[in-house]
This record gives structure tokens, C-alpha cells and sequence, in this order.
């Protein structure tokens, strides 16, 4: 849906506010984030909170009775999109040292997974 490439000297609860409150000014009908352990500070939320007034952030955490590997509910979604995006060779490493390039380069990839799966015969 968007994707925003910045330094690597950027936090990721840091540079998410700006994802998302680009994200939401394209798609305001969104209500709900969910969100992993990283972005439960104060800083991202009241971060968002200025910039989107109306958006339910739910923090997706793992069970501290869990053993082992266990799957959580929504993030399973985002780690296979970013494994499917490692699979191509100029995602797999930090080869750019331009962002405009790297986020073409992502888009790139997104459209090549968006047309197989659109093409994949059923």
C-alpha cells in the first residue's frame, strides 16, 4: 500500500510516524494499526495520535507463556510480504546508497509479486 525509504540512522518508531501519517492521508478510510512491541513507546503514539486523531493502534505481543515459535495473529502477513521481497536479489542487501533509488527498486519488486500473484493461473 506505501512504503517509505529514509536513512538508516532513523529509528523504526521514529520514521513510522511519518509512514503512517502519509499512509492514512491516502487511505483515511483505515481505523486500525496494528503494530509490534517496537512501536509502543510514548513517542510513536502521541506521535500519531497529532497526526491522526481517529486511528486505533493495537500492539501485536507475543504470550509470555509461549515456548519456542509461535505465530502471531496479523504480523505473520507483514514478516512473508518482507521475506517474498528478500527473494529478490536487489532487496536482499543494502546495495543502493541512494534512497530514490532503493525505494524504485522496492516498488520494482512489489509490482513483480503483485503481477504473479494477479497471473498465477488457479
Amino acid at each position: 500500500m506505501h512504503a517509505l525509504v529514509h536513512a538508516a540512522d532513523v529509528q523504526d518508531r521514529d520514521g513510522g510516524v511519518n509512514v503512517m501519517t502519509t499512509l492514512f492521508g491516502l487511505f483515511p478510510f483505515l481505523m486500525t494499526l496494528f503494530a509490534d512491541g517496537g512501536y509502543q513507546g510514548e513517542q510513536f503514539q502521541s506521535g500519531l495520535k497529532k497526526a491522526i486523531a481517529t486511528v486505533n493502534v493495537e500492539i501485536v505481543k507475543r504470550s509470555d507463556q509461549a515456548k519456542g515459535f509461535v505465530v502471531l495473529p496479523k504480523r505473520w502477513v507483514v514478516e512473508q510480504t518482507f521475506a517474498w521481497l528478500g527473494r529478490c536479489r536487489r532487496l536482499a542487501k543494502d546495495w543502493e546508497c541512494r534512497n530514490a533509488k532503493a525505494f524504485a527498486f522496492l516498488k520494482l519488486a512489489s509490482i513483480r509479486f503483485m503481477l504473479r500473484k494477479l497471473c498465477k493461473p488457479s
